[in-house]
């Protein structure tokens, strides 16, 4: 492919390079995908105002996240078993971050662990936590995210159960891929993931292999993951990881008004509105039709980010202008990573920069804190059409 203009470009070359069980891990959603759907879709029913004739020079796309100066309102989303898009997938998106000024956000389920990527990069990271039952082994995840020095815990709240994704449960999907026939001859047609794949030691959950109690090979790692998840997590729970992190703390999976009120309340520096990319409750409503609900119900004084289904610079423009104070993105940097490596976050970062920009520029606007619902055109009950 000799011009890369979009996301939809490194998306079908992700595609033809990495093999199908983890191409399918990141392109899919639960159940019947509906919700998987609709998180893109929603998102194009939404037009853009057009404005003309004004000064458009000197435009900015800069912000802050939780007090964190960024190039834009976008940072990289927790995504599990990125290290397997891409050999030291970890290690390479959060260099394209850092050298793009927006923050990393690195998975428990990341192959590369927390230290691997604090020895390869400067910035601070941010680091997500899956609450699992063992508490010892969530006290020592959270002591060696501090000690790798990162400056933000993450803490996800819809996955105490695993949602069920056919497409994994098909391709058999596991880390490192186990060698049947069928995964052999598709690596065959992957070469170059190959090639990079055996030239690295990193091939296991990092964060948890050699860490969790038990756990020293992919045999004894699958058995305590499908073990693991904590279903009791409430808010007494939450409290607990809060006291002991100490830092600045953000909840992912904010989908109902009442629970952003009793995120709001709890006192956590910001929230992610999020229905887990549409891989956990199949049916849900998209993320950018509660967004603006939760955005009324909290209230202006509390920060809100919000994920799954921006595949563009205009869609990060139609979050800021439905209430969100910045964005993460997951599938558009893992297209990115999958299709070109490190150079390929880079290119995802860079295609969604422009995108803003331009778009911001053809709305009328220079600051992105001046975006509005004033820059949108929204169908007939499309914030009411649902109660």
């Amino acid at each position: 492919m000799a011009v890369i203009t979009c996301i939809d470009d490194l998306k079908r070359l992700h595609k033809r390079r990495t093999p199908k069980m983890f191409y399918d891990y990141a392109e899919s959603g639960s159940y019947t995908e509906q919700t998987f759907r609709e998180n893109t879709s929603d998102f194009e029913k939404i037009r853009l105002r057009q404005k003309v004739a004004v000064d458009m020079e000197g435009r900015s796309s800069a912000t802050k996240m939780i007090g964190r100066d960024v190039t834009m309102p976008v940072a990289l989303a927790p995504v599990g078993l990125t290290g397997m898009q891409r050999a030291d997938g970890e290690i390479k998106a959060a260099r394209a971050a850092e050298k793009a000024g927006v923050p990393f956000t690195l998975s428990t389920m990341s192959i590369c662990s927390i230290e691997d990527v604090a020895a390869h990069t400067t910035d601070p990271f941010w680091f997500q936590l899956y609450v699992m039952k063992d508490e010892e082994f969530v006290d020592a995840t959270l002591e060696r995210a501090k000690k790798a020095g990162c400056s933000a815990l993450v803490l996800t709240l819809d996955l105490q159960i695993l949602g069920q994704r056919h497409k994994d449960l098909k391709n058999g999907l596991t880390a490192p891929p186990k060698l049947t026939l069928p995964v052999l001859m598709d690596m065959a047609t992957k070469w170059q993931w190959g090639m990079e794949m055996l030239q690295t030691k990193r091939r296991f959950f990092g964060n948890i292999v050699g860490h969790a109690k038990g756990v020293g090979d992919a045999s004894s790692l699958s058995s305590w993951t499908a073990e693991q998840f904590d279903p009791k997590l409430d808010w007494s729970k939450i409290a607990r990881i809060r006291d002991q992190w100490g830092g600045k703390l953000i909840l992912k999976g904010i989908l109902d008004e009442d629970d952003a009120r009793l995120a709001r309340d709890f006192g956590a520096d910001a929230m992610i509105v999020s229905n887990h990319g549409g891989r956990q409750l199949d049916g849900a409503l998209s993320a950018i039709r509660m967004l603006p609900r939760i955005r009324e119900a909290v209230g202006p004084g509390m920060e809100i980010f919000m994920d799954s289904g921006i595949r563009s610079g205009q869609d990060v423009l139609k979050a800021l202008a439905l209430g969100a104070d910045a964005t993460f993105i997951g599938r558009a940097f893992i297209h990115g990573l999958g299709a070109l490596g490190e150079e390929g976050v880079t290119k995802a970062l860079d295609i969604i920069h422009k995108e803003l920009d331009i778009t911001m520029a053809l709305c009328g606007e220079k600051d992105v804190h001046d975006l509005g619902r004033h820059n949108l055109l929204l169908p007939r009950g499309f914030m009411e059409e649902y109660i």
